[in-house]
């Protein structure tokens, strides 16, 4: 062997072994299962879940991610490549960019307000209410015997 040759075949094995460990990585990724995509996209003409839905459509939506599926890809990359092919509403959840971060920020924000009010508001209402229950009077003035009786004759109608 020449040195040249030599040299090209050392740089071949280096350069396959530099390159070895990501390709070990990328194949060290779970493989995608359509159960797992189907959950977690569309049918962008019923506009439910794939996994539910029964159309030409979402038919035609499964025989594509079959086919990414045997391609080897993750479910990041079909993702990626339902987004390509059918636009952003194929996905169940909006991505977290953008005008869409408002559905993740904002359920929360309001929850965290709520809260917050309560624990302001409830000690407030406590106190309103045993200061009312402190100032009434816990009998009231006395009957005058004439409505006790009628009050007497009024009770004696009802059984019990």
């Amino acid at each position: 062997m020449t040195r040249s040759a030599l040299g090209i075949t050392l740089l071949v094995v280096l350069t396959s072994a530099a390159l070895a460990p990501s390709a070990f990585a990328a194949t060290n990724q779970p493989r995608a299962s359509l159960t797992d995509i189907e959950n977690d996209v569309m049918c962008t003409s019923c506009r439910e879940s794939l996994a539910v839905a029964q159309s030409p459509q979402a038919d035609s939506e499964r025989s594509y991610i079959r086919g990414l599926i045997a391609q080897g890809l993750t479910k990041q990359q079909i993702e990626q490549n339902l987004v390509a092919q059918y636009g952003e509403a194929v996905l169940g959840k909006p991505p977290a960019s953008g005008f869409n971060l408002s559905v993740y920020i904002l359920p929360p924000a309001i929850l965290a307000a709520g809260l917050a009010i309560l624990a302001v508001t409830l000690p407030r209402w406590r106190r309103r209410t045993r200061a009312a229950a402190a100032a009434a009077p816990t009998t009231g003035p006395p009957l005058d015997p004439a409505e006790a009786a009628r009050l007497d004759q009024d009770l004696a109608q009802f059984p019990g």
